[in-house]
């Protein structure tokens, strides 16, 4: 096998993930127009950065670009007015895409058909890849919409990851992070199938409800955050909520004789006995800082 074969197998097995930042028709007979491409091969063994490629590109219709973003380092017609145009970059973009998987989010319904209409307009073959990984519908069908929705800035937020920028090498390297992300959460729920799978997160154990979206959190998440990685992002550390106390100290006890009292049948003639009850029991929570919040969830069951 000579050295031609190596080469060709070799970034076979390597993952290039991309994104392009194109503008927005906002109406009918208007096109897209690619205003940024960024690019990272990654190792799939190691997942490591193994080089990378950006670059802004001139549009041939600069009306179509805005004059201001609506972000703080978003593209604006200024920006991309001295940009190369996509003729000029070419051969780079088809030298980091061509021949290897690739990989994006949304990348099949969207960053693929601009590259083969930016291709197809200087009248040039487009690249091909060996294989395809659409983090989208990967993430949709193994994740599933425990987030939210499956767009990427909504992703990054659940896994505390910062906020996504809109702009290419950011996002694709951000998209790298998700995927790490959502693949150590499945990993740790396969490894204890009977503890973490399925209806893990209603588990009133682990788990309390957020105050600001309804939606389960874990009950140690904090804002606390750990030192900024290499890409810039952050990564919440699991600590002890402040507003709950040490856990050590949390009446548990206290919760399990409301529990008792809330589970006894309500005949006709000791409903209103065991309503004092739990008024009295309420009254001694109340000296408990820690069920402060707890407490007026439980208004409703003295109506």
């Amino acid at each position: 096998m000579d050295s031609s074969d190596d080469s060709s197998q070799e970034r076979a097995a390597e993952i290039v993930f991309f994104d392009l930042e194109t503008t927005v028709p906002n109406r009918a007979g208007q096109r897209f127009w690619v205003l940024e491409f960024g690019a990272i091969v990654v190792c799939p063994r190691k997942l490591v950065e193994l080089e990378s490629y950006s670059t802004l590109i001139r549009p041939g219709d600069l009306s179509a670009v805005a004059l201001r973003s609506g972000r703080s380092d978003g593209i604006t017609r200024e920006v991309v007015a001295g940009a190369p145009g996509f003729e000029e970059v070419a051969d780079q973009i088809f030298s980091i895409l061509n021949g290897r998987v690739w990989a994006g989010h949304n990348i099949q319904r969207f960053d693929c058909v601009r590259i083969k209409e930016a291709f197809a307009e200087i009248g040039r073959a487009a690249p091909v890849p060996v294989g395809m990984i659409d983090s989208l519908g990967v993430l949709t069908e193994k994740f599933g919409r425990r987030a939210g929705n499956m767009k990427m800035a909504t992703l990054a937020t659940y896994f505390g990851l910062g906020q996504q920028k809109h702009r290419s090498l950011d996002d694709v390297r951000m998209n790298l992070e998700v995927l790490k992300h959502c693949a150590t959460v499945l990993f740790l729920e396969s490894s204890l199938p009977s503890v973490l799978s399925g209806k893990w997160h209603d588990s009133t154990t682990i788990t309390t409800r957020s105050r600001s979206n309804g939606k389960l959190m874990c009950r140690e998440e904090s804002s606390r955050k750990s030192p900024t990685t290499s890409l810039g992002y952050q990564r919440a550390v699991p600590y002890a909520r402040g507003g709950l106390g040490k856990v050590s100290s949390f009446p548990f006890s206290l919760l399990k004789n409301l529990h008792g009292y809330l589970s006894m049948p309500l005949t006709n003639n000791k409903s209103k006995q065991m309503t004092e009850r739990v008024k009295n029991l309420l009254c001694k929570a109340r000296e408990k800082p820690a069920l402060n919040n707890i407490l007026k969830h439980s208004h409703s069951l003295l109506r």
